[in-house]
């Protein structure tokens, strides 16, 4: 589990060090590109409820009921835990997203203004700049899945929402996984953080520090919430036997 965080952060430190752009890098209107908005969709609301749904369903059948229950409770708590810190940093650090740099660059949009105003306020903006931007046969092209992508992401870049949900529910329940003898999943699930964290940035979403931050805060919040499941396991347990009138189950 360590080693694979240790991986996604070495991914967007190299990037970083190197001075790497990833955007523009390839082209937008491909399938290649719609397939990282698939692959980015699935950290989106409401897709990723549903791949919160599944994943813990994959879990449920192959680990222990003892080892299901805190896991399901480590989740939702980690899960709030990314949610409440990204609505808290973003405008915090109001740092402005690739794609929207890009626009300014061309004129198209005056980010200092943009990102005064207020949220709902800017979708008429953007959707005005990228209208004009895909309509000039010499700037990079959108298919209709990446315009509309670049509509609707109106927000600050720093830090990204997606790689901390994906970081830190990999982080989460690879460690039970783990703990229960199963290795592939949690391999699926390391390679589905690291593609999330190029997708965010392959999109123009996201800067390579963006990504790499959220990598290490997302490990942080996993971290954490399975450290605090361990402390509090064997009398949350108890408490729940007491309710239930069942026999405690083990910690994980």
């Amino acid at each position: 589990m360590l080693l694979g965080w240790m991986l996604l952060i070495s991914v967007p430190a190299i990037l970083l060090l190197t001075h790497t752009a990833m955007f523009p890098l390839i082209s937008l209107n491909s399938s290649q590109a719609e397939g990282l908005y698939w692959l980015t969709s699935s950290g989106t609301a409401p897709f990723g409820v549903l791949t919160v749904l599944v994943l813990l369903g994959l879990c449920f059948r192959q680990i222990s009921k003892a080892h299901f229950l805190p896991l399901f409770i480590t989740v939702s708590i980690s899960m709030v835990s990314t949610l409440a810190l990204n609505q808290f940093l973003k405008p915090y650090f109001s740092e402005p997203r690739p794609n929207a740099q890009l626009l300014h660059q061309q004129q198209l949009l005056n980010i200092n203004e943009f990102y005064q105003l207020a949220p709902a306020q800017r979708k008429p903006v953007i959707n005005h700049a990228v209208n004009q931007f895909t309509t000039d046969p010499h700037n990079l092209q959108l298919s209709p899945l990446i315009a509309s992508h670049w509509r609707n992401e109106v927000g600050f870049a720093f830090p990204s929402g997606h790689t901390l949900f994906a970081v830190t529910l990999s982080m989460v329940m690879s460690y039970f996984l783990l703990l229960s003898g199963q290795y592939l999943l949690p391999s699926l699930l390391c390679l589905w953080s690291l593609g999330m964290g190029f997708s965010r940035m392959l999109l123009g979403m996201h800067w390579s520090q963006d990504v790499l931050a959220s990598t290490v805060i997302g490990g942080l919040i996993g971290l954490a919430c399975i450290w605090g499941m361990n402390r509090c396991w064997p009398r949350l347990a108890t408490l729940i036997a007491t309710l239930t009138n069942t026999k405690p189950l083990t910690t994980p």
